[in-house]
């Protein structure tokens, strides 16, 4: 026998002894899509029955038990060191606790469909941060250009020309900035615990661990226990959670994975198309010809920032 055959059939058994997927990738990046899609529905449902900050504690509550199920399951430990857990706590702030309770709050005064496409402004905030806080990711003229056209894009979406009439301020800025957030969060989460040593599983399951235990000081400070427990409201929050941030989050880890997280990320161009299409036809949300067009500019600048010059050889 060569050594080519040798290794031909040496690697043939490796691929065959390695557990494969249960659905293909495509299925699951379509399943990701509609979870984060409908999940701004799930927000809005949610605070018609609970305070915002109920919405978020409960939202993590569900999540984190998902996400603790799945590490029992794998039989993965939480992370150990006072260090790592002071950066999770911060992370759980930025990437969890604050943009799920200023979306929720957002959602107060703004329809879904503008939520979900205030999210899609994520990759544009983290295309203008990264050029200041992290000095290896160089500018080129095409992602600078995507940027400018974004934020075009965020302009015509909340119709600048005409005043801003029609939209809450407020609601919109609380909305841009939790989609600010996540980008923020993202970099500090590099700059501290990139190569820490533990799984994603762990380092996630101990983040969204704290962000409920922060949501679970600060929510009896700032509401009151309801008087009654709305049905609908409280499965959209149970779904919200378990669906929307603990099992999205596993079927996430799965496509970085597989298909490399370039390719992931590509879900966040089609949530703001499926949030605007639940919130019109489930919740009759009113659609201005600037909500589609702006959130395509806003997808296509986004998608600009995302291209990576050629390296020198």
């Amino acid at each position: 026998m060569t050594t080519a055959a040798a290794a031909a059939r040496t690697e043939a058994r490796q691929t065959a002894a390695r557990p494969r997927p249960r659905l293909d990738w495509r299925l699951r990046f379509g399943a990701l899509s509609l979870i984060w899609g409908f999940s701004f529905l799930l927000i809005k449902v949610g605070t018609e029955g609970y305070a915002p900050f109920q919405v978020t504690f409960g939202r993590l509550v569900f999540g984190t038990a998902v996400l603790g199920a799945a590490m029992a399951v794998k039989r993965e430990r939480l992370p150990r060191g006072a260090r790592t857990w002071g950066h999770l706590a911060v992370a759980a702030f930025l990437l969890n606790a604050l943009p799920f309770s200023l979306f929720a709050y957002s959602e107060l005064t703004i329809p879904s469909t503008l939520a979900g496409i205030c999210n899609a402004t994520s990759p544009l905030w983290g295309m203008a941060l990264s050029l200041v806080a992290l000095s290896e990711d160089r500018p080129t003229r095409l992602r600078v250009a995507g940027l400018g056209l974004g934020f075009l894009g965020v302009l015509t979406v909340l119709g600048a020309w005409q005043g801003f009439t029609g939209l809450d301020a407020t609601g919109t800025a609380l909305a841009l900035l939790a989609s600010l957030s996540y980008p923020v969060g993202w970099i500090y989460v590099r700059r501290t615990l990139a190569g820490s040593g533990h799984s994603h599983l762990s380092m996630t399951g101990a983040q969204l661990l704290l962000a409920t235990l922060q949501l679970a000081v600060v929510t009896p400070l700032f509401t009151t226990a309801p008087a009654h427990f709305a049905l609908i409201p409280l499965l959209a929050v149970a779904t919200l959670g378990a669906l929307g941030t603990g099992l999205a989050v596993l079927i996430q880890y799965g496509l970085v994975a597989e298909v490399g997280p370039t390719t992931a990320q590509m879900v966040t161009y089609f949530i703001p198309v499926i949030a605007t299409a639940a919130g019109v036809a489930i919740l009759d949300e009113t659609l201005h010809w600037t909500t589609p067009v702006g959130a395509v500019i806003v997808l296509t600048g986004a998608a600009l920032t995302q291209v990576r010059g050629k390296r020198a050889a």
